[in-house]
């Protein structure tokens, strides 16, 4: 039996996203030694908190969370590297690990997502490689005494992601999720990067790309606004473009709506559990946000929902038996 495609699937119901990563890393109370074991016990650095290494020194995490987010009713697995650029690993002087970074958190994915697959073949699950914005910004200078400044450049924004994007197909990735878009630039580069492996290696997986929007005025950190995000990565063809992390549901959802209404690939969301307490926690519960969500799907505006910063396979459930009601927003593009 041949497994639908999720441009098939993507025109039939609504597809549920796995919820946080990090927020159920956190639940497990690791220590220095957990993010070296096997691979880092002689690096110079500090690796606490650097989660992508976990696919490498704590995987049965990795594929214990996986499955949780499969079970309470995710269609598509994000693979554990938001980090997984040279990039960003550079802060750890892990920059050679990044390749395996991105193999073997593809291949863990990949894994739990096949075990799924085969106790219920009707039910496709999917992996999505994760593409994180990497901690630099090629749009704006870093230091306000020299606006002309750039921490980082374009060609080697593009470098560093072919080799991410790479990997995570050697990996068996599914299809590629550009996410957590603060500076379209940065995206820009990521999207050339993924272009060019496609042609190198005659292959053309599906994309997801999610942009940021960090405040009430509606912008992203580099001062787009939701029309202007879309119009800049729309010379893609891409599966789904949307937005997530940053503003919880309910504030999400105006700037949904001007998707809806602007464009005809898919559209997708996968907000934070609401805003951060003092504490930097998020306290809306599964049925808190279920609440919120109910209004995008009201609305007709999702294809593909899931969850972001505090988000946990509870909140999953509770968005899945609520989404499994509704029909997938129209569109003509996917």
């Amino acid at each position: 039996m041949t497994m639908k495609t999720i441009q098939e699937i993507i025109k039939e119901r609504i597809l549920i996203l796995d919820g946080a990563m990090g927020t159920m890393i956190q639940r497990y109370q690791l220590e220095e030694d957990d993010f070296r074991k096997g691979w880092f016990e002689n690096h110079p650095h500090s690796l606490k908190g650097n989660n992508d290494l976990l696919s490498l020194t704590r995987p049965e995490i990795i594929k214990e969370i996986h499955r949780k987010y499969f079970e309470a009713g995710a269609d598509i697995a994000e693979t554990n590297t938001f980090s997984g650029t040279t990039v960003a690993q550079a802060d750890y002087a892990l920059e050679h690990a990044v390749y395996d970074i991105n193999y073997h958190s593809a291949k863990i994915a990949r894994e739990v997502a096949d075990e799924f697959i085969r106790s219920n073949p009707d039910k496709p699950r999917y992996v999505a490689g994760s593409i994180g914005p990497t901690n630099r910004t090629a749009s704006i200078s870093p230091d306000v005494n020299d606006p002309g400044f750039r921490a980082i450049s374009f060609d080697d924004l593009v470098l560093a992601y072919k080799e991410q994007v790479k990997a995570l197909i050697d990996g068996g990735v599914d299809l590629l999720l550009v996410e957590t878009i603060f500076d379209t630039l940065n995206a820009k580069a990521a999207l050339f990067a993924i272009d060019e492996v496609y042609e190198e290696l005659n292959i053309e997986l599906p994309i997801m790309v999610s942009g940021t929007i960090t405040d009430q005025s509606g912008r992203t950190l580099t001062g787009q606004t939701t029309e202007a995000f879309l119009i800049s990565v729309s010379h893609m063809p891409l599966l789904t473009v949307g937005l997530n992390c940053a503003l919880g549901a309910s504030m999400m959802r105006p700037y949904l709506q001007v998707l809806d209404k602007k464009t005809t690939f898919g559209v997708s969301a996968h907000p934070n559990a609401g805003l951060p307490n003092e504490f930097g926690q998020y306290d809306e519960t599964p049925e808190m946000m279920a609440v919120q969500i109910k209004e995008f799907l009201d609305e007709g505006l999702i294809n593909i929902i899931g969850g972001c910063c505090g988000t946990t396979p509870d909140h999953i459930k509770a968005i899945a038996e609520l989404a499994k009601n509704y029909s997938p927003r129209s569109t003509t593009n996917v």
